[in-house]
């Protein structure tokens, strides 16, 4: 693992048990698979056929299926593209991308999750764990911006020259 900047994630796979370990947030999407630095100091290389989601979580908390709320019960507030995401099998989650198309993996998708203040503060999920991806909308759009109301012209200008 190049450059010394880790970061706590708990990798949920498919059919196996889920992995807890450290990544480079800069450079763990490899061609091939994900590359975690697991807390025996081994190097893992885990293919993306496997993943079903990568957190970027606060502390290592055991268990499975993560207890945070998995879609948005009301329209978030947080600005980007909210989305829903279906995976293969079968399960429902919500989250936030960045509006910035730059910004999108070629791998998979990156995104905030419905509670970012919980354990999971950002996830990540392969393309090829998905077999659904909507977007239900776009939060904080510069083009909705409200305008000003002109101001009323029966009130008086107090400090206006005449």
């Amino acid at each position: 693992m190049a450059g010394s900047t880790t970061k706590k994630v708990l990798v949920r796979r498919f059919d196996r048990e889920p992995l807890t370990g450290f990544v480079n947030p800069q450079a763990y999407l490899l061609p091939e698979g994900m590359e975690l630095l697991k807390p025996d100091g081994n190097v893992l290389l885990v293919p993306y056929r496997e993943i079903k989601t990568v957190s970027f979580v606060k502390d290592f908390e055991p268990g499975e299926p993560p207890s945070e709320r998995m879609i948005f019960h009301t329209r978030p507030k947080m600005e980007g593209l909210w989305v829903r995401m279906r995976f293969r099998d079968g399960e429902i989650m919500d989250g936030i991308l960045s509006n910035n198309l730059l910004q999108l993996e070629p791998y998979g998708f990156n995104f905030v999750p419905p509670e970012p203040y919980a354990n999971n503060q950002r996830m990540f999920s392969p393309r090829e764990a998905l077999t659904d991806f909507q977007v239900l909308g776009v939060v904080g759009s510069p083009l909705t911006r409200r305008r000003r109301k002109p101001a009323s012209k029966d009130q008086i200008g107090l400090f206006e020259p005449e």
